[in-house]
């Protein structure tokens, strides 16, 4: 989506001219008096430095000592790097759970209800019927809407999901309509997830697959969790999909589990003996032309009521209970040439079988898909998918398991052998990740260079854009301190911070280059680039954060103001440390200023 970066760019591009057109012109007009009174020994500035100048030489001097300095310094960059590490260990203790974007508080979820192949309507629809009886109890439901054989209107849901195609006596569907938001204190999400195990509960009752569906936040997938089997023989990557089914059962949180293998139905099929048929004076049309009436029906003609606009229809057809027993359509007797009746059962042999399974298909491959949720605390399906996929591959203690062999980011290489790739909003969630991780190395890069021309150096830029990783103890404890997920606008907050932090490193290192083009020793310009430097670093870091908290409260978004929030604050205090101190120990390696 190219709209936000255009938007973003706009108003950076805005605020400059406003910057060196606008605020120089009003500050021109609005403080000409007071600096004309001003008393030059007295100013303001003088104040400030005063003010600070005890905090930053108590912090910074230690660092910029001759004889210790560089052992301190060695134990702040070590001290960091332990920050850092601790920080990105969080992720791997799962105290920051990684996600590609959180549930929005919606006004709407589904229900959607799979029974055996062959199910007739009015068993369908008994199901829904239990199943609405029981969400009619929930006070933040506002009315429920059931489509028995058919789907509901599409929705979001049914354009990403191909809900819209669902057709059949045996597949039913809820569409559950929730109150205002205003009106009640759960989010949807929250909602959704306290009436799926009841609503489960009755479904087995009744031999039904019931799964609670909710309106993606992101982009579309099938489910949030997608195996795809592929192998040689159809048959057989039904029996795996089984086996991967089975571990998709046992597997903690794991929810909403259905997979793309029809229920086993059976089928008659009816052969007619032409040669014997023909001798009793039938052809095989006439049979045929039989049964299809007997289940199908057929109008054999009208009744024109002196009343009525239109003709009625007469139609003969078995009723609904002899339908389902095939002796009784055998038993029908036809007519032959010479008048005789003759039973069905005389000319016709029945073979019994089980129907085929329908044959999906992707990239010209035949597949087989196993389809699943996630619910609990984690509530990410790539938690659970890593699990399946760690137990996939420990042959030792899952001996019960397929040997099968697992893709995560490709499609498998070769269909002769059984395989599975894992797809769902796992597949998702990597290429956003991966696009917006490239994106932020090209952005690196970019700064590094412009870095580069103004600096007229390559190590100055490196140390200018040291910081950027100092975002990482700021945002990940943000999101742990909160009990956020990290989400992709969690990302797109840290690729804004690397231009903050470049930002504020440029702003001291420049004053400490005029410091020192003025005569002024190097241990000292640095000291008063963070004496001077600190209240506009402060104020624009504040100002971004106050920004940031009016979208603290959004479900989507809130990942980007934890991000903004937490990453400057801690970024901020860090920089004022950290740069002067890294720009002192570079310029004192290299020699190229007097040390003081």
């Amino acid at each position: 989506m190219p709209i936000p970066p255009i938007n973003a760019s706009m108003g950076m591009l805005i605020s400059l001219v406003v910057a060196f057109i606008i605020t120089p012109w009003m500050s021109y007009h609005l403080l000409q008096r007071e600096t004309q009174h001003a008393n030059p020994k007295t100013g303001k500035d003088h104040k400030e430095v005063n003010r600070h100048a005890g905090l930053f030489n108590k912090i910074l001097r230690p660092f910029l000592h001759s004889d210790s300095g560089g052992k301190r310094r060695g134990w702040l960059f070590l001290g960091i790097t332990g920050l850092i590490v601790l920080s990105v260990s969080l992720v791997v203790i799962e105290a920051v759970v990684m996600k590609m974007l959180p549930f929005d508080n919606k006004s709407e979820f589904q229900v959607i209800v799979d029974m055996d192949e062959g199910t007739p309507l009015e068993s369908t629809n008994r199901v829904l019927s239990e199943l609405a009886t029981y969400l009619k109890e929930i006070p933040e439901v506002e009315n429920i809407q059931a489509y028995a054989g058919t789907a509901a209107p599409i929705n979001f849901n049914g354009l990403v999901r191909q809900y819209y195609l669902r057709e059949g006596s045996q597949m039913g569907d809820l569409q559950v309509n929730l109150v205002s938001s205003k009106q009640r204190q759960k989010q949807s999400h929250q909602i959704a997830s306290e009436v799926r195990q009841p609503l489960q509960a009755i479904g087995r009752q009744f031999n039904a697959n019931v799964k609670v569906v909710e309106v993606p936040p992101g982009p579309p997938v099938m489910s949030p969790l997608v195996a795809e089997i592929y192998g040689l023989d159809y048959q057989g990557q039904i029996e795996v999909a089984g086996k991967v089914r089975t571990l998709f059962e046992n597997t903690d949180d794991v929810v909403d589990i259905d997979d793309s293998v029809e229920y086993p139905q059976m089928r008659y099929l009816i052969n007619v003996d032409r040669n014997k048929a023909a001798l009793l004076g039938l052809s095989q049309d006439a049979v045929s032309n039989a049964i299809t009436t007997l289940l199908r029906g057929e109008d054999i003609g009208y009744l024109h009521g002196a009343n009525a606009k239109y003709p009625v229809p007469i139609r003969l057809e078995f009723a609904v209970e002899n339908k389902a027993d095939i002796e009784q359509v055998l038993a029908l007797r036809l007519a032959a040439r010479d008048g005789s009746l003759i039973a069905i059962a005389d000319i016709v042999s029945v073979v019994e079988e089980v129907v085929p399974n329908s044959i999906y298909h992707k990239d010209l491959l035949p597949v087989v898909f196993v389809t699943a949720d996630l619910a609990g605390d984690l509530d990410s399906p790539l938690y659970g998918m890593f699990e399946m996929y760690a137990a996939l591959n420990d042959r030792e203690n899952h001996p019960q398991l397929p040997e099968i062999e697992q893709y995560l980011i490709n499609q498998p290489d070769n269909p002769y052998r059984y395989s599975m790739k894992w797809d769902g909003e796992w597949q998702i969630t990597y290429e956003t990740f991966r696009d917006m991780g490239l994106a932020y190395s090209i952005g690196l890069i970019m700064i590094f260079f412009l870095v580069v021309a103004q600096f007229r150096s390559y190590l100055v830029p490196l140390v200018i854009m040291a910081p950027i990783p100092l975002t990482i103890i700021g945002v990940l404890p943000g999101h742990a301190l909160l009990g956020a997920k990290f989400t992709a606008t969690s990302m797109i907050g840290m690729i804004a911070l690397a231009g903050i932090i470049v930002r504020n490193s440029i702003l001291l290192v420049d004053f400490i280059n005029q410091q020192m083009g003025e005569g002024i020793a190097l241990a000292d310009a640095v000291v008063n680039s963070a004496i001077v430097r600190a209240k506009p670093i402060v104020l624009t870091g504040l100002a971004a954060m106050l920004g940031a908290f009016f979208i603290l409260d959004d479900p989507i978004f809130r990942g980007l103001a934890i991000s903004l929030i937490f990453g400057i604050l801690v970024s901020t205090i860090l920089t004022l440390l950290v740069i002067p101190v890294m720009y002192y120990g570079f310029m004192k390696n290299t020699g190229k200023a007097r040390l003081g």
